[in-house]
């Protein structure tokens, strides 16, 4: 490696040509990044005491063997976004310049040299003649800039808004033309050349990369794949499969979508769950271990990220499925992809049908819906997901499904029938995150022409207002401030309507009869089209018994609209793990610090706090510790004659410790498990070290994800 500072103008110009290689992300500097090079650009040209302004590295290696007769291009390995912007700024200045007829400027400066020094090879004809060559949707819209054409059908975005930008801005500041170009010409930057024989491009690009800050994780892994193949393969796995995958993301969705993507391919493939910052890391250990070829490895991200893009940005083509998916959007169920992208590979190889996907996917959202509403914790939902698809039969596909769901431990659960009816009924809904889905589902469901619940607004039949009139008081009772903070946001007592403010606080008669349009006609709940307001016409009265008369009928509405898992008692037995052998049984009895004296206090306030973390927590006496466990241990207490030493099941590096207490015992021989101890030895340190361990019980049940 070779690396030297150099002025950028000096170094486009005897540059012979730049290629940005088909594996690279494509351009991606926002409006925030380029106004801040022209401010400084802006600032350097104005100020005769700077002298150089730095813009970062470009790093190259030539795509062949160069000689005196033809000069090679050079293979961008880092700098393609500031190479493009320079670029971009470059053609709009020459632009202006030919626009304005403005002359040769401090004896360097004319739209002739700007373009012929910098942005062409004016002696070179086909795509040699241009000193940059972008990837894909990139290339040709710079082309059409620099050639000054029509800009082609799929255009690149980032490149016309930037290059829009800087138009803009060099006609607000057309007046210092010359700062303009004193500040382009103290542009530097960090020449790095690359030995082909010698350097490793992608060890180079990573190093250079190492913070995160400038690549996406998913960019990594695309050049990681690509960078180091034979040209050919590189150019044939690309075109066949990476591109073709961008386009199914789209420009915008590529960037913000495709590192969630990866993280879940990783998990639906490994089953283990990646940091979100070490997506990259995953892969790369994942690929390594592949027995297949990259083009097996290639094909099927692309076949799974396909999959991705039907459930997660609309593209199915089922219509059942592609409204089953959207809903499933709506209610923000990503940490189940893992799960389904498995699912989706089985019904696209033809092991399920499209009803039986669908009646998956169903079951996914019923669980989810259901959770929320029994106000079940979510914080294990990705680990569930993770896990499932490895325990599914596919003999038995739906089946076995149904028995995964219906097994799961108590803090796992399902909710069943009864639970979900008993919480539905009596959970504020008005103020769930999600209201405008569950209205939408109980609304449509069974419904072939589907009600668009985007027209109307919900509408509460007992109103909000505090001060309810004397009508509403007398329906309600003695008792109507009660009903009214009881009921007001509950099942029972919303719906949706169109009319809204005609409602508004009236009567319930006046709301159920007399409520019209500007028509004069009737629009009340008596005559409503909506299957929420059916039964409302013939309701006389609008009590506490009518709210939770009707809560009843919606709520048994909604098990079948969010179905829980059925399966034969005699079919889920044959699902059941297989007993536990018998084996030695422990309890207190067998640790002996722990029947009387200080340790035994310590331990049983110790003990209070780990079990009241959350219900899941299970208490397991071992012959030399005790266990606590959630999906596993979390924390193991070993008892000592003057203290309770701690094993806290988790990496060192992530426990969060200003007091330094704990020790890294990370390959050292201790009962109980984890690579963190801490000792616990009076009261005063247990509250500290209670948030030490929750430290632990947070990362097991997905809080460290």
């Amino acid at each position: 490696m070779k690396a030297t500072e150099a002025n950028l103008l000096k170094f486009l110009k005897k540059s012979p040509q730049f290629v940005i290689p088909i594996y690279q992300r494509n351009y991606s500097w926002t409006e925030l990044q380029c106004r801040q090079l022209w401010a400084d650009l802006l600032r350097a040209g104005r100020d005769d005491k700077v002298n150089a302004h730095f813009i970062g590295a470009i790093v190259y290696v030539e795509r062949g063997l160069s000689n005196v007769v033809h000069q090679e291009a050079l293979l961008v390995i880092d700098g393609q976004q500031r190479l493009t912007t320079s670029t971009l700024l470059i053609a709009a200045l020459a632009k202006h310049f030919e626009a304005q007829n403005v002359g040769e400027l401090l004896e360097t400066f004319s739209a002739k040299k700007l373009r012929n020094y910098y942005l062409l090879n004016p002696d070179e004809e086909g795509e040699r003649h241009y000193k940059l060559l972008l990837s894909e949707t990139d290339k040709e819209t710079l082309l059409s800039i620099l050639q000054n054409t029509p800009k082609p059908n799929e255009v690149s975005t980032r490149i016309t808004e930037n290059y829009k930008l800087f138009q803009e801005l060099i006609d607000q500041h057309k007046d210092e033309l010359e700062s303009i170009c004193q500040g382009l010409a103290k542009l530097m930057i960090v020449d790095v050349s690359l030995d082909r024989s010698q350097d490793n491009p992608q060890l180079i690009f990573e190093s250079m990369n190492s913070t995160g800050l400038e690549l996406s994780q998913a960019d990594l892994i695309r050049n990681f794949i690509l960078m180091g193949l034979e040209p050919k393969l590189q150019t044939e796995l690309y075109k066949n499969y990476w591109r073709p995958m961008e386009k199914a993301f789209g420009q915008a969705a590529y960037v913000v979508h495709f590192d969630a993507f990866m993280r879940h391919y990783l998990t639906a493939k490994t089953g283990e769950i990646p940091n979100v910052g070490q997506v990259y890391v995953a892969f790369k250990s994942f690929a390594r271990n592949q027995k297949g070829d990259t083009k097996e490895l290639v094909a099927d991200i692309h076949a799974f990220a396909i999959y991705y893009c039907a459930m997660a940005l609309g593209s199915e083509k089922d219509a059942a499925l592609k409204l089953a998916f959207h809903d499933l959007r709506e209610l923000r169920v990503d940490v189940a992809y893992p799960f389904l992208l498995g699912v989706y590979h089985d019904y696209s190889q033809g092991r399920l049908s499209a009803e039986e996907t669908l009646l998956i996917v169903r079951l996914v959202e019923s669980f989810v819906f259901r959770r929320a509403v029994c106000g079940i914790p979510t914080n294990s939902l990705n680990k569930i997901f993770a896990g499932m698809g490895g325990s599914l039969k596919k003999d038995r596909y739906v089946e076995s499904v149904h028995a995964a769901f219906l097994l799961l431990p108590s803090y796992r659960r399902f909710p069943s029938d009864e639970e979900f009816i008993r919480e539905i009924k009596l959970r504020d809904l008005y103020n769930f995150r999600i209201r405008s889905y569950w209205l939408r589902r109980l609304e449509n469901h069974g419904r072939k022409e589907r009600v668009l619940v985007e027209d109307y607004t919900i509408e509460h039949i007992l109103p909000q207002n505090e001060l309810l009139s004397k009508e509403w008081q007398d329906d309600l009772g003695s008792e109507w401030q009660r009903i009214q903070q009881t009921w007001l946001h509950t099942l029972g007592n919303l719906t949706l309507t169109g009319y809204n403010s005609e409602y508004s606080d009236h009567p319930f008669v006046y709301k159920r009869d007399q409520v019209c349009d500007k028509e004069g006609n009737p629009v009340g709940f008596a005559h409503s089209p909506l299957k929420l307001n059916l039964g409302l016409g013939s309701v006389q009265i609008w009590d506490e018994y009518a709210i939770q008369l009707r809560a009843d009928r919606l709520a048994q509405e909604a098990i079948k609209v969010w179905k829980a898992p059925s399966l034969a008692a005699d079919v889920l037995d044959a699902y059941r793990p297989a007993a536990a052998k018998p084996g030695q049984h422990y309890s207190q009895a067998d640790h002996p610090y722990l029947l009387a004296g200080p340790i035994h206090d310590l331990f049983e306030a110790l003990r209070k706090e780990l079990l009241a973390l959350d219900p899941c927590v299970n208490e397991e006496f071992l012959k030399l510790y005790v266990a606590y466990k959630a999906e596993t241990n979390f924390v193991d207490v070993v008892p000592q004659a003057k203290r309770l030493r701690l094993s806290l099941n988790m990496p060192f590096d992530e426990i969060d410790d200003p007091k330094r207490l704990c020790l890294d015992v990370t390959n050292l021989g201790r009962w109980g498990n984890g690579d963190v101890e801490v000792g616990l030895s009076s009261m005063d340190e247990l509250p500290y070290v209670i948030g030490l361990i929750r430290q632990s019980f947070d990362r097991q049940m997905g809080g460290g994800q």
